[in-house]
């Protein structure tokens, strides 16, 4: 039987992740996720592509509040509601709003990552939308590199870890939502995944860089650069020019309703 394994969100973008038990949905995907990103003194988004140790810096939120913390400095909590300037900030192709968290986050991150970065969140009243190509019109996705929500199986990992040298955690490849009880890369294959009052539909296979190599501890490359390696050996889509690892999904339904760990899937295949 399909179900729900695991559930992830990312607060800051391309920082430590948080496990969950339960998450509501909202039409950007889970909540809290990736509400926050980093940048640099031109506005241009930061992720772990360009700077991996930003894998070290761990996020929290408690009583609605975001926190901070690295080893060696003390933590940093943060006001989602402050009202500080707004940065019109480059993510890949498109520029979007973000609102500046202030000086003393500016610091902290200074202090941890280097000079000249800022931290904003979302700026919800304009909302950053998914290509309407693949998610329809009105699909919001916070500061997501793509899509809502990204979905991976157990099975495909395992799938994978069987063909590496050494195995690695799921966390290399920052799923927000993990099934398991499908056959290897069967993600691929569905339109859609049902738990209880909540619809995801699958937009598009997404496509890895060179943060799958990065370890979500202490923020070291591989040196073989692993797993990408690998899975050029298996998984290179030739349409997407790169290799494929796991689906991209918007919301379908289910805006304010909850996904559970061990909840039952329903699956819809791709029309042929």
């Amino acid at each position: 039987m399909p179900r729900i394994a695991s559930l992830h969100i990312y607060p800051v973008k391309s920082c430590r992740g948080i496990d969950l038990d339960r998450a509501r949905m909202t039409p950007a995907g889970l909540e809290w996720d990736r509400r926050w990103m980093i940048v640099d003194s031109n506005d241009r988004f930061v992720t772990q592509a360009t700077n991996p140790k930003l894998a070290t810096i761990t996020t929290g939120i408690a009583d609605g509040a975001l926190t901070l913390s690295a080893d060696g400095h003390p933590a940093l909590v943060v006001d989602p509601r402050a009202d500080g300037p707004v940065h019109h900030v480059q993510v890949w192709k498109d520029t979007c709003s973000g609102i500046d968290a202030g000086d003393e986050a500016a610091a902290w991150l200074s202090r941890v990552l280097g000079d000249g970065l800022r931290l904003l969140r979302i700026d919800e009243r304009v909302p950053r939308l998914a290509s309407p190509k693949n998610a329809g019109s009105g699909s919001p996705r916070n500061f997501a590199d793509a899509y809502p929500v990204l979905l991976l199986s157990r099975e495909s990992l395992a799938e994978l870890n069987r063909r590496l040298p050494a195995p690695i955690p799921m966390n290399r490849f920052r799923p927000n939502v993990v099934i398991e009880g499908v056959a290897p890369h069967a993600e691929d294959e569905f339109a859609e995944f049902r738990a209880g009052g909540v619809a995801l539909r699958g937009v598009k296979h997404c496509a890895r860089c060179v943060v799958t190599t990065t370890d979500q501890q202490d923020g070291s490359r591989d040196p073989r650069q692993q797993p990408l390696r690998t899975l050029k050996s298996y998984r290179h889509d030739h349409r997407l020019r790169g290799v494929t690892f796991g689906q991209y999904c918007a919301v379908a339904e289910g805006v304010g309703e909850t996904l559970a760990v061990g909840a039952p899937l329903s699956l819809e295949p791709h029309q042929v």
